[in-house]
């Protein structure tokens, strides 16, 4: 019997909040010019806990200053963030009327709502256990916001919140392709949110040497494949894509942006947080998703890399990407976006997927800012001094990410 041909998934709608900009418009005409969202904290508890990191990407525009009162008192930060890119991503798409049970939501998180359990633990230590919020668990769970995202559209095709660490996102995306391919939905709102820009994550990173130090210079601190790189610094945001079915979308008239072509899953099993250093699992992932979306290596012409600015992971990634696409590397634009963004973790992967979509839509590969002295162990054409013109034509450009545990997610995108 013939297998049955899959269903070709779209791009119709994207929003974000993030470390560049409040919306999708803003962040991505910062990421073109390059701009950095990464800052010197100035909440007391920087001083008060003495941390040895005093800086991150923090939101650029206050969720409390989009939502209404009632939700940010409802919700963790995380569920905040969501709902702002949600709702923007919504819109984006033309506010498509669609079936409940034809409707899924995908929203990852890394790390979940730490600052509702945080506090409400401090709540319990100080006044007991009668003053301890009741909306306590719904906003803390990690499957928060996807829930507080499918309540306002009613999506009822499904709800679901991959954790993977830092491949939360990526993932996130993948899961919605297959829940459209699969039938079970012909719309997925996807994507990945994360606030844990709090004393105590910021102290157990720091723990394992994982963030920068640069704390006499924030804004030039994240600087992948630099050989002056030290660890990566924290950010925090929101971004949400609205995955559809081709032929639903082309019914509505709905404006496609890109083709959610292929995802490639692998695992490391090497090591609880360090790559494997030969970049093996990566690279399986990455022939995965063009092996999915129909393509070979010398059909990329853009990666959107992981690249956090570890000394570890860069040159880690590098050999994956090389592995992988062979000499076809050696013409293949890649961007370092956390360079400016910092590291969202959970989202990041969300993020840097709309980032790519807009690099194929606008044919213009992002820069990888404070580049000044290339590692000589990356053999990558890695974007800087500003973006770069794509080429024209049918375009295919993989976003890569990578998270602790071994989790390995490649996507692969297509131009339209």
């Amino acid at each position: 019997m013939a297998t049955p041909a899959k269903r070709r998934v779209v791009i119709t709608g994207m929003g974000a909040t993030t470390p560049l900009g409040g919306d999708l418009a803003s962040t991505w005409q910062a990421a073109l010019a390059g701009r950095s969202g990464v800052r010197t904290l100035e909440q007391e508890w920087v001083k008060r806990f003495d941390l040895p990191v005093t800086f991150a990407a923090q939101l650029l525009v206050p969720t409390a200053d989009v939502l209404a009162r009632f939700e940010t008192k409802r919700l963790d930060p995380s569920g905040q963030m969501a709902l702002v890119a949600t709702r923007e991503a919504w819109q984006h798409a033309g506010s498509p009327e669609v079936e409940p049970e034809r409707l899924g939501v995908v929203i990852a998180s890394g790390i979940g709502g730490v600052w509702t359990l945080l506090d409400a633990y401090d709540t319990l230590r100080e006044k007991g256990p009668r003053r301890v919020p009741p909306l306590t668990v719904p906003m803390l769970m990690p499957n928060g916001p996807a829930a507080a995202v499918s309540l306002e559209l009613g999506a009822r095709a499904g709800v679901h919140t991959p954790v993977s660490a830092c491949a939360s996102g990526a993932e996130s995306v993948s899961y919605g392709l297959s829940m459209i391919r699969d039938g079970r939905a012909d719309i997925v709102v996807a994507g990945g949110t994360e606030a844990a820009i709090h004393a105590l994550p910021i102290a157990g990173f720091a723990a394992m040497h994982a963030l920068s130090t640069r704390n006499d210079d924030p804004e030039r601190a994240s600087r992948p494949y630099d050989l002056a790189r030290d660890g990566f610094v924290m950010g925090e945001g929101a971004a949400l894509l609205v995955l559809e079915a081709e032929e639903h979308a082309i019914a509505r008239g709905a404006t496609i942006y890109a083709v959610v072509a292929g995802a490639g899953l692998t695992s490391d099993a090497h090591h609880i947080a360090a790559p494997d250093p030969e970049g093996s699992g990566a690279a399986r992932a990455m022939l995965a998703a063009l092996a999915d979306a129909g393509a070979e290596p010398s059909d990329v012409v853009h990666i959107n890399a992981h690249a956090t600015s570890t000394p570890v992971g860069d040159v880690a990634e590098s050999a994956s990407i090389r592995r992988a696409l062979g000499d076809a590397a050696d013409g293949t634009a890649v961007s370092a976006t956390k360079s400016m963004t910092g590291h969202l973790l959970g989202a990041a992967g969300a993020l840097e997927s709309v980032f790519t979509i807009m690099a194929l839509r606008d044919r213009q590969a992002p820069p990888t800012i404070n580049l000044d002295d290339m590692d000589p162990e990356v053999h990558l054409d890695v974007v800087h001094g500003g973006p770069r013109a794509l080429p024209d034509g049918d375009l295919v450009a993989l976003n890569n990410s990578f998270g602790f545990g071994g989790h390995n997610v490649a996507l692969a995108f297509r131009s339209v």
